[in-house]
């Protein structure tokens, strides 16, 4: 008998093998999109994966680079990366300058937006990526303080000049550098934190409705707090009664506005220095009916519903699930347990406000989870709103990654 010849699949490098150094004009690289990425550019995403350039232009990432197609005619400027899988970021359909002028162009867009849709507003995200056309840039507002990310080679190579035109747009006292996340690695760069201009307090006060909350810019989550939920924080708060519950608070956010309407309101908080913060942030604002428990929310729930638990008003805002797609059904199961036992814990014709920030997870997906746990329940639920980040956080047309975050109100029978 003939043994079978072994057949090996052909694998398709990560990266194109082939090196070619373009320049332009005034000696600008050029990086040249296969006819797939160029349909990818003109459809508006704003990121080219490095499998849609024509060659490895050879550079080392963090440039300004014109993008042109097959034939050399120009389709616009990126940021190019030498690392990232993402290899462009769109800045722009033409060969305007990207120098400071620029950027305070940019910013100043961006900050529009926000005077219009938050009138009277000082606490807000500035600038939210490539939603806000700049890619790799998130900056937040706390008043007099901002709080900056910079995540790609493209914005941390120019940092210095984005700080300048921030503080001049602003006037600010003080900006912070967060750009201590995990998402530079992949860009090769490492994180870092630290005041970048001017003076900052340990803590910061903002306003969240009749609710005043204190940041920590430096050691706190994120760029200080998750001013994404701000809206939905207030929204809960106008639906709360009775007995609530909620889990992953944090420094309170959705806690504080729930104590406004409700009688009473658990708040789970597995961190003690942030369930320290949200029992300041209850004495400053004379809420005196929160009870702030150290525990992990999973076991929490658990345990409430072996004891026979029950609330009226159920929160749920845990972290991220899914750092990937290879996690998103971890994430799912994940997400169907604390939302089976807030259905389990509810009082008949009581809330669940259940949120998201894992993108992986998209709308569809999670509603069907929340099918499936109220199945599980035996409980009917009604979804009263289906919410999602701030008018701060703008999306993209055309990028589904700008809209991240799910918040449902549902109303369990």
């Amino acid at each position: 008998m003939t043994p079978r010849k072994e057949h090996r699949r052909r694998v398709r490098p990560e990266h194109p093998v082939r090196v070619e150094k373009r320049t332009g004009p005034g000696g600008q690289p050029e990086v040249m999109l296969t006819r797939r990425g160029v349909e990818r550019w003109r459809a508006g995403h704003p990121w080219i994966y490095r499998a849609d350039l024509q060659a490895d232009p050879g550079l080392s990432g963090g440039e300004v680079v014109r993008v042109v197609d097959g034939r050399g005619w120009l389709l616009g400027q990126a940021f190019y990366s030498a690392a990232s899988k993402i290899a462009l970021r769109w800045l722009s359909w033409d060969d305007t300058p990207v120098d400071e002028a620029f950027f305070r162009e940019r910013i100043a867009a961006a900050d529009e937006l926000r005077r219009r849709a938050l009138p009277g507003d000082t606490t807000y995200r500035v600038v939210h990526g490539e939603a806000d056309l700049l890619p790799g840039l998130v900056v937040d507002r706390y008043g007099d303080y901002l709080s900056a990310q910079f995540l790609v080679k493209g914005t941390d190579a120019r940092k210095e000049q984005i700080a300048d035109a921030l503080m001049a747009h602003f006037g600010a006292k003080g900006l912070v550098n967060r750009s201590d996340v995990n998402v530079r690695t992949l860009e090769g760069l490492e994180p870092e934190k630290g005041i970048l201009r001017g003076e900052v307090p340990p803590t910061v006060a903002y306003q969240e409705g009749f609710i005043t909350l204190r940041a920590d810019l430096l050691q706190g989550q994120k760029t200080g707090a998750f001013l994404d939920q701000r809206e939905n924080h207030i929204v809960a708060g106008q639906y709360a009664f009775g007995e609530a519950l909620d889990c992953f608070s944090y420094v309170g956010g959705f806690a504080l506005q729930l104590a406004t309407r409700a009688q009473k309101v658990t708040a789970v908080e597995i961190s003690e220095s942030a369930a320290a913060l949200i029992r300041a942030n209850a004495e400053a604002n004379r809420l005196n009916n929160i009870d702030v428990v150290v525990a992990n929310a999973f076991d929490f729930l658990r345990d409430a519903v072996d004891e026979d638990r029950r609330f009226d008003t159920v929160v749920l805002d845990p972290p991220s699930f899914a750092k990937n797609k290879a996690s998103v059904d971890a994430a799912l199961r994940g997400y169907k347990e604390i939302n089976l036992r807030a259905m389990q814990l509810i009082n008949p014709g009581g809330l669940l406000i259940t949120a998201s920030c894992t993108y992986h997870v998209d709308d569809a997906a999670f509603e069907q989870m929340l099918a499936s746990a109220a199945a599980d329940a035996k409980r009917r639920v009604q979804i009263v709103e289906r919410r999602g980040a701030g008018k701060d956080h703008p999306v993209l047309l055309g990028m589904p990654e700008s809209r991240y975050l799910k918040c449902f109100v549902l109303r369990v029978s």
